[in-house]
């Protein structure tokens, strides 16, 4: 997700983006300890997306 869209979700939206892939993430992990992902990237860049995301959030609520 690029930071122009995530400047554009209100707070609570920008809460459920970071719970619902934060589940996907520990998803992504446990599946890849199994077995190995084809596409081990895919966890990095969804890390990523879950720090944009709680950045924007805190960004926030430090202007509130």
């Amino acid at each position: 997700m690029k930071q122009e869209e995530i400047s554009k979700l209100s707070a609570q939206d920008l809460q459920d983006q970071i719970s619902n892939r934060t589940e996907q993430l520990q998803k992504m992990k446990l599946g890849h300890s199994v077995s190995p992902m084809e596409n081990p990237l895919q966890i990095k860049h969804l890390r990523r997306s879950i720090a944009r995301l709680k950045t924007e959030l805190t960004k926030r609520q430090a202007e509130a």
